[in-house]
C-alpha cells in the first residue's frame, strides 16, 4: 500500500509541476485526449471508469472521444483535439492490426506522444515496425494469444471433468456454438481459434473426442458479430435463431458456448435463460467469455456463466495514467514503459516500446 501511495503521490507531482510550468518536461501544461473506438464496449467501460478515475485524481486536463467504430471519424476528432491544444493522446483504435491507421494517425501527431492501447496496431511484427519508427509512441495492451489459449484450455479441463453431465443427447460429442466479437479483429481471430483448439487438445489428451461445431452447414465454425460491437444483442439475436431448429426436442441442442468477451456471453446467457436454461434448478449449458466483467462475475457467482478470463480493467487504467504521467515529465514512450514496478505488467520481448498487462483465468472468487 505505501509503494502504490508513493506512486500516486509522484504522479501528482509531476502533473503538478508541468501544470505550473514547472521543469518537468518539455511542455507548459498537459492536455490529455483519450479516443474510444466506440462507447458501448463492455470492458472498455471498465477501463473507462478506472483511468477517469485516476486522471481526476491526478487533477490532469483530460477529455474523452468516441469515434462510434468508425476509423475516419476518430481520425477527424484526434486533428481536432491537436488544433485544440491537445497534447497527449492517448488511442483505442478502431481499425484493430492495421499499421497504416497507426501511421496515419502518428503523421497527424507528429512529435506529440501517442498511447495506443487495448487494440493491436498490427500483426506478424508490423507493429513492432510502427513502434520502432516512432520514438513518440508506444503501445499498451496484452498479448493478443493469451486469452484465446488460456480459455482454451480452461473450456477443455471442464469438459473433461464434466463430459456426461455436458453431453446432453448422450451421442458421445460435444457441440458447440461459438460467438466471433469482430471479423477482422486480432484479438477476435486468436481467441476464436485459440479458444476451441487448445479445448481440443486438452480432450484428445484425456483420450475425449474432440468438440464439434453444431451447424456443419457453417465453415467458419463462428457467428460474428457484423457490426463488430462484439455485442449482447447479436449474440443473443444469433442463439435465438439457433435455437429455432437446434434444441432438446430435435435432440441436437447446442451443449457449449465459446464467446470472445463477456458482453456476448451475457447476451448468449439471456437467450438461455429465455428457454429455460441455466436458471437455478436447470440444466445450465457451459458458457465460457473474456474480461470478467463485473456482470460476468455476477452470472459466474449465481451458476449462470462457467467461466471467463480476466482482462485487467483497473492494471490498463494504471498503466496508462502513469505512463502518460512520465512522458508528460518529458521521458520518451519506451522509457515510461521501462520505469513501471508492477507484477501485472510485462515488457514486449520483441519491443520496448509494447507493454503486456497480463490476464488471468476466472471461474469466481
Amino acid at each position: 500500500m505505501k509503494k502504490i501511495l508513493a506512486i500516486a503521490l509522484a504522479i501528482v507531482m509531476v502533473f503538478g509541476l508541468v501544470a505550473c510550468g514547472g521543469n518537468a518536461g518539455g511542455s507548459d501544461s498537459t492536455k490529455v485526449s483519450v479516443f474510444w473506438y466506440d462507447e458501448s464496449d463492455v470492458y472498455l467501460s471498465s477501463v473507462r471508469t478506472a483511468l477517469n478515475t485516476e486522471l481526476d485524481a491526478l487533477g490532469v486536463e483530460y477529455d474523452n472521444q468516441y469515434a462510434a467504430n468508425d476509423q475516419a471519424k476518430q481520425l477527424d476528432q484526434i486533428k481536432t483535439a491537436i488544433a485544440g491544444g491537445s497534447n497527449l493522446l492517448v488511442v483505442n483504435v478502431v481499425t484493430s492490426g492495421s499499421p497504416d491507421v497507426a501511421e496515419e494517425i502518428l503523421a497527424a501527431a507528429g512529435d506529440i506522444p501517442v498511447i495506443f492501447f487495448n487494440r493491436a496496431i498490427g500483426t506478424d511484427g508490423s507493429d513492432v515496425t510502427v513502434l520502432n519508427a516512432h520514438a513518440n509512441a508506444c503501445f499498451i495492451g496484452t498479448d493478443a494469444p493469451e486469452a484465446g489459449h488460456m480459455q482454451g484450455k480452461m473450456i477443455g479441463d471442464y469438459v473433461v471433468a464434466n463430459f456426461d453431465a455436458i453431453d446432453l443427447n448422450g451421442d458421445g460429442v460435444i457441440s458447440y456454438a461459438l460467438m466471433k466479437g469482430d471479423e477482422a479483429n486480432i484479438e477476435a481471430i486468436y481467441r476464436t481459434q485459440f479458444g476451441v483448439e487448445d479445448a481440443n487438445a486438452v480432450l484428445e489428451a484425456a483420450g475425449k473426442p474432440a468438440l464439434v461445431y453444431f451447424d456443419a452447414s457453417n465453415p467458419d465454425c463462428y457467428q460474428v458479430d457484423l457490426g463488430g460491437a462484439w455485442s449482447a444483442a447479436a449474440a443473443k439475436e444469433y442463439m435465438d435463431t439457433n435455437f429455432v431448429s437446434f434444441n432438446e426436442a430435435n435432440n441436437n441442442m447446442i451443449e457449449l458456448v465459446i464467446c470472445n468477451n463477456d458482453g456476448m456471453a451475457e447476451g448468449v446467457i439471456a437467450s438461455l435463460q429465455e428457454k429455460g436454461y441455466n436458471v437455478a434448478g436447470a440444466h445450465v449449458v457451459p458458457v465460457f467469455g473474456v474480461d470478467a466483467t463485473d456482470n460476468a462475475k455476477a452470472l459466474i457467482a449465481d451458476g449462470a456463466m462457467t467461466g471467463t478470463v480476466k482482462q485487467d480493467a483497473d492494471g490498463m487504467a494504471a498503466a496508462i495514467s502513469q505512463t502518460a504521467a512520465a512522458v508528460a515529465e518529458g521521458k520518451a514512450p519506451a522509457e515510461a514503459l521501462g520505469g513501471l514496478s508492477d507484477a501485472r505488467f510485462t515488457i514486449a520481448g520483441d519491443c520496448a516500446s509494447k507493454l503486456f498487462v497480463a490476464y488471468a483465468p476466472y471461474t469466481g472468487e
